[in-house]
């Protein structure tokens, strides 16, 4: 309980620590999941089959889920006991990366899915007509849904960086006697600084992950207007 405990003034170094760790946290693991989520949506969007509605539920359904409960699953497969307990991963970066994809995968997928059953029917078709493998339609069909496909990566990526339930309970919050977080980000170190009577860092961390998020918004706004014209 150490590490959790240390008091900071108010540093730069610190406040720059946080951010970096909140940045590494958050863009590996909506990379991650995007490279999975991606292929997920194509292979239900292009193909008919029994429990394709049940499917696309629970995939939508897993935008709800509760963080703090993917953050206890996480940590049991993580912890001495569970699969990758040889890995030690407990408290670290690595777990905090993978809870947070376990929480980006569920509305990147729903979204780029969203997105590809709304392309034209007709450009699917075009593309078969004129010789097109199923990796040719399925690229023809990415570029008319990118749009909607990059909305879902910054929902993704909204839904990581503002995260603080499960990257609490895997990474433990913590941050070395030198002032340099280890597996302290924004938002849990905005609960632990305001808890402790620490108003000015918090209110910085709290102005610092209002913007990153406000330019993320902006930037899904942006693209819905290049979508919407003609």
């Amino acid at each position: 309980m150490g590490p959790l405990l240390v008091e900071f003034p108010f540093e730069p170094v610190y406040v720059r620590s946080i951010i970096a760790v909140s940045l590494y946290v958050s863009v590996f693991a909506v990379l991650a999941s995007t490279l999975v989520s991606l292929p997920i949506a194509l292979l239900v969007g292009f193909n008919e089959f029994p429990g394709k509605r049940l499917l696309t539920a629970v995939i939508n359904t897993g935008m709800g889920f509760p963080s703090v409960v993917v953050g206890l699953l996480v940590l049991f497969l993580v912890s001495n006991k569970g699969p990758l307990g040889e890995f030690e991963l407990v408290f670290t970066r690595e777990a905090m990366v993978l809870s947070q994809f376990v929480l980006a995968t569920p509305p990147i997928t729903a979204i780029s899915l969203a997105a590809i059953d709304g392309v034209d029917g007709g450009v699917r078709d075009a593309a078969r007509a004129l010789g097109g493998t199923r990796l040719d339609v399925a690229l023809v069909t990415i570029k008319e849904a990118r749009y909607g496909i990059a909305t879902a990566v910054l929902a993704g990526f909204g839904r990581a960086i503002s995260e603080v339930g499960s990257v609490l309970i895997v990474g433990g919050n913590i941050a070395g006697s030198d002032g340099v977080s280890k597996t302290r980000t924004l938002t849990t170190a905005i609960q632990l600084e305001a808890r402790q009577g620490r108003y000015e860092t918090a209110m910085v961390l709290g102005v610092v992950l209002v913007v990153l998020v406000l330019i993320v918004n902006g930037i899904v706004v942006r693209l819905g207007e290049g979508e919407a014209k003609p």
